[in-house]
């Protein structure tokens, strides 16, 4: 029983439920015991988190820098000018576009906490007709916990088989005028390629259709490029928003050392792109925290152009490749239809069972029965309902036990 105020949080902070993922290791811890004393001890496939170890090479150079002269002093928000430099260089080698170290990039604690700090300063708070950002359905969770804590409204773009995760903007503004929204309160499109949860690119067309439409409507197009360096394919290599003609006008993109170097607990990112954006965005930063430790800048800025570095991405696709192969043949001959799968990401996203009546309740008897945690996709937006994903970066040896799992205890697509 609390003994404040009713209003002591407001109410867009009271309506948040705990984020899908850690009340799935709640659930799981507390079934655990039960599971484990019947030879089905939790296997999670529900985290997108890397489970290997970061390169060598540059857990030893943190070591290294750990001991130099000034590097636990306070660093700068914007981020020191050796990791905007390396950053912009990165940008040049890996996608070819440029970028002015000192005025079109800024230093993240991890590209989540960019973009909710983006869309908190974004959106005004309002009781009435509130500030709309259009929002990718399914996706990333936390995107709609974003913009429901700072008092905005998500929108919802579909993505579908029938429109092949590429909704027609123009469409989709159509129906949002159609819905009785005011255009004056529209903010921005994210957009989210390689897409968690569903793992689909979508092309270079499509994407500089959407820079076309945020130009149209003079609204800000955020692009999630958190899954870049994720492919095992050259046909599904992921692309820059801003090898496109004139995303520099209206578009930023968030980048995370988290997926390709392994380093999820470090916490380190970068916003890049529309100049105006970036440093009014810094501005509401320099508020708020005083940078990243300086040690780790350091390091990261010495791998992200590194030899080491593209050989450790190189080798942990091969990896996820492999993975993704297990899973894909185990699956096929569990009743999925498993013949246009994404080469990109490490997610599955796939239907449930026939038998099932909501994601819910699959994942839910997947867990209870088999102890194999996945997400249910309606997690993910209201397009997710009758879908789940699975994240396979736990080893080889647990993938193949989840299959065989599957097959004892009776868990088929049809």
């Amino acid at each position: 029983m609390s003994n404040f105020k009713e209003n002591l949080f407001n109410k867009d902070v009271m309506s948040l439920d705990t984020y899908i993922m850690f009340k799935l290791k709640e659930q799981t811890a507390k079934l655990e015991p039960e599971l484990t004393a019947r030879n089905r001890a939790p296997i999670s496939l529900s985290m997108g988190a890397p489970t290997a170890n970061p390169p060598k090479v540059l857990v030893e150079r943190l070591k290294e820098i750990l001991d130099e002269d000034g590097i636990h002093t306070y660093s700068t928000p914007k981020g020191e000018s050796y990791f905007r430099k390396a950053v912009a260089l990165r940008m040049k080698n890996r996608f070819g576009v440029d970028m002015d170290p000192d005025k079109e990039i800024f230093s993240l604690v991890g590209s989540k906490e960019g973009i909710s700090n983006l869309i908190r300063f974004l959106i005004t708070q309002k009781d009435t007709d509130k500030d709309i950002i259009m929002v990718p359905d399914p996706c990333y969770a936390s995107y709609f916990q974003f913009i429901q804590c700072a008092g905005g409204l998500a929108y919802h773009v579909p993505l579908t088989k029938e429109n092949n995760y590429m909704p027609d903007l123009d469409k989709v503004y159509e129906k949002f005028i159609q819905d009785g929204y005011n255009p004056d309160n529209l903010k921005a499109l994210i957009i989210n390629y390689p897409n968690n949860p569903l793992g689909v690119s979508a092309t270079r067309e499509y994407v500089q259709s959407a820079v076309d439409f945020c130009k149209k409507h003079k609204i800000l197009l955020i692009s999630d490029l958190a899954y870049s360096d994720l492919y095992f394919s050259d046909d599904e290599k992921p692309f820059s928003v801003f090898e496109l003609k004139d995303a520099k006008d209206i578009a930023v993109e968030f980048h995370s050392f988290s997926k390709p170097y392994a380093v999820t607990g470090w916490r380190l990112g970068w916003v890049c792109g529309n100049e105006f954006v970036v440093q009014r965005f810094g501005k509401g930063k320099s508020t708020i925290d005083n940078g990243i430790f300086k040690a780790l800048q350091k390091a990261c800025a010495e791998i992200l152009n590194s030899k080491e570095g593209d050989d450790y991405i190189e080798e942990g696709n091969l990896g996820y490749k492999r993975k993704q192969q297990i899973m894909v043949k185990g699956l096929s001959e569990l009743g999925w239809d498993m013949s246009n799968v994404p080469h990109t990401t490490f997610y599955l996203w796939l239907p449930i069972p026939k038998k099932y009546k909501s994601s819910f309740e699959f994942c839910e008897d997947l867990l209870k029965k088999s102890g194999i945690v996945v997400v249910p996709g309606n997690a993910f937006g209201h397009c997710g309902e009758g879908f789940f994903r699975l994240s396979y970066v736990c080893s080889d040896e647990k993938l193949y036990e989840v299959i065989e799992r599957m097959k004892q205890d009776g868990f088929t697509y049809n």
